[in-house]
């Protein structure tokens, strides 16, 4: 994939080394119901240990822990000292051995445990519960952001009611850019853009609605625009290229002019969450049919790239960047368009037949707890603990992920924000690039970044400012309803298991057969008929709804009928 399209994706989560692996629990752990010196719900008194194991993982260019001034520092006004054992490799496998043979340290940081686990590592008394330790008498850092985020404390909240893990994530959003509303930079993944300068030359106005767009598509077609106006070869143009389904470069976002944007997403894909708090998948309804009928009309027109359902972004960014191109999406048109792009501007949201538009918006920035689990060989959490809320300062956090004041931020505008070093500086002083500075750096463990620290303590990318800006001026003006599926709910065993069976055959069988409609057209009553038939008979569609429903009531506070 190109660098470009992926210039946030690094900032969607701060989870470190995370294991994709399931830690499997041993026979001997298993039901295993010893809490060593805790009992659940109540807070242990202890504070005689001072010296402490934490076991977890580390950047590859990371030297580790032991001499990293920021720990130290923290570590040194908790008054404890920490024995680290990290590792960049391997990590599932020592900590599968360490949690099987009982061999515990008083911690695991940036290991990445999923919630499956979390749950079950906190069910048999391995990881202990830190909901008593959440309050202002020992993380008043932490207490204090969890009062003004109940949404974060939904999100560690496992489905037993206990929190067994410290929150981590990074919610990157316009609230860093300075607006009263605070919208997630994963809101709208696709910008749509048009060529300005092929309409100004046919007379043409920037479309507002789908059939203005089809009329200016159909021009650039039948007037050969590529070829007229940039002089590239007989037949070149192609009025309009994307991906099919994909993050920033997909069609869906013309789907809106039908009352709905079907984005790839982290929860499922074709998933949405009413203004009423109810689930349904936007795959089997009537507005969903009716796109798929209504853009087949456009690729049998030849409006749309013959080559969407197979191209790489690559090779979008290179018909775009030869003036090939019409109209495509993406996050900047700089990146996409190169040479050409002083000739586009963004698309706006554009109405359908009916005379109306919904966006359906996405959540992003998830929390998880898997980053910090403090174990039952623990003798005094409490002190532990207050070394850990002092992570949560804003400045502390922007150290332990980017490096030192100093070091890798080393001034501060009128308003008292970090900037960090320029990759030309970092080179003179330190003979690396800025990123090499900050991968012997980071730590990985329990770092929560919210979007006014972006505002408030230090400065985040340039283009991630353009890309929110962007995204405020102009793409949520044409949002109605901000209702979105939270990407942080939390799911039970058995949830996550129905998940783990039916979700991913569910968007393959779903994607697999918009990809054939919109190609050969249809469907006719019988193929719906069919088609959903399929879904809910084979796919586990009711399945997956209950789950999806369930987990969000869970979140939302919302008391079973």
């Amino acid at each position: 994939m190109m660098r470009k399209c992926k210039v946030c994706s690094g900032r969607k989560k701060i989870v470190f080394c995370t294991l994709t692996a399931v830690f499997a629990l041993s026979a001997a752990a298993c039901g295993n119901k010893d809490y060593g010196h805790h009992e659940k719900g109540v807070a242990n008194p202890d504070t005689s240990q001072t010296q402490f194991a934490i076991m977890g993982s580390q950047s590859a260019l990371s030297p580790g822990y032991d001499d990293n001034e920021v720990l130290n520092k923290l570590r040194e006004d908790a008054g404890i000292d920490i024995d680290w054992t990290t590792m960049s490799e391997s990590l599932a496998e020592k900590v599968n051995i360490r949690i099987a043979g009982e061999e515990l340290p008083d911690a695991f940081m940036g290991v990445g445990f999923s919630n499956y686990d979390i749950s079950r590592y906190g069910d048999d008394g391995t990881f202990i519960d830190l909901t008593p330790y959440l309050t202002e008498e020992y993380m008043p850092n932490l207490s204090k952001i969890l009062e003004e985020n109940p949404d974060i404390r939904s999100a560690i909240t496992m489905d037993d009611g206990y929190i067994y893990g410290l929150p981590a994530g990074e919610r990157m959003g316009t609230a860093g850019i300075g607006t009263p509303e605070d919208y997630s930079i994963y809101s709208i993944p696709q910008f749509a853009m048009i060529n300005k300068a092929w309409l100004d030359d046919l007379g043409l106005e920037v479309p507002s609605t789908l059939e203005e767009l089809h009329v200016a598509l159909k021009a650039f077609k039948d007037n050969d625009m590529s070829a007229k106006y940039y002089g590239n070869a007989s037949g070149s143009t192609i009025p309009m290229s994307t991906g099919f389904d994909q993050w920033c470069w997909g069609q869906n976002i013309f789907y809106a002019g039908f009352g709905f944007t079907n984005w790839p997403n982290d929860v499922c894909n074709d998933l949405v969450l009413g203004s009423d708090g109810k689930v349904k998948f936007m795959c089997v309804t009537d507005q969903y049919r009716d796109a798929i009928t209504y853009f087949h009309d456009w690729y049998k027109e030849g409006l749309m790239d013959i080559e969407m359902f197979s191209q790489t972004d690559t090779q979008l960014i290179s018909k775009c960047s030869q003036g090939y191109v019409g109209v495509s999406t993406w996050w900047y048109i700089e990146e996409l368009m190169g040479d050409y792009a002083k000739d586009y501007v963004f698309l706006p949201i554009l109405d359908g037949p009916d005379g109306t538009h919904n966006v359906t918006i996405r959540t992003g920035g998830g929390i998880n707890s898997g980053q910090l689990n403090i174990t039952k060989a623990c003798k005094s959490p409490a002190n532990l603990l207050k070394f850990f809320d002092m992570w949560y300062v804003p400045e502390n956090v922007m150290q332990l992920q980017y490096g030192p004041i100093g070091t890798y931020f080393t001034t501060q505008n009128e308003d008292g924000v970090w900037l960090s070093i320029s990759d030309e500086e970092s080179r003179e002083k330190y003979g690396k690039s800025s990123g090499e500075l900050k991968g012997e750096y980071e730590v990985a463990g329990p770092k929560l970044i919210l979007s006014d620290y972006y505002r408030t303590t230090f400065r985040m990318e340039e283009r991630a400012i353009e890309r929110l800006t962007d995204l405020y001026d102009f793409w949520m003006s044409y949002v109605d309803d901000t209702t979105t599926y939270p990407v942080d709910c939390v799911f039970t065993g058995r949830e996550l298991d129905d998940i783990d069976w039916y979700k991913a055959n569910f968007e393959s069988a779903v994607s697999e057969q918009e990809g054939l409609w919109l190609k050969n057209g249809g469907p006719t009553d019988e193929e719906w008929d069919a088609y959903v038939k399929h879904l809910r008979d084979k796919c586990g569609m009711d399945k997956l709804l209950t789950v999806y429903q369930n987990a969000y009531n869970r979140y939302a506070g919302i008391e079973k009928n």
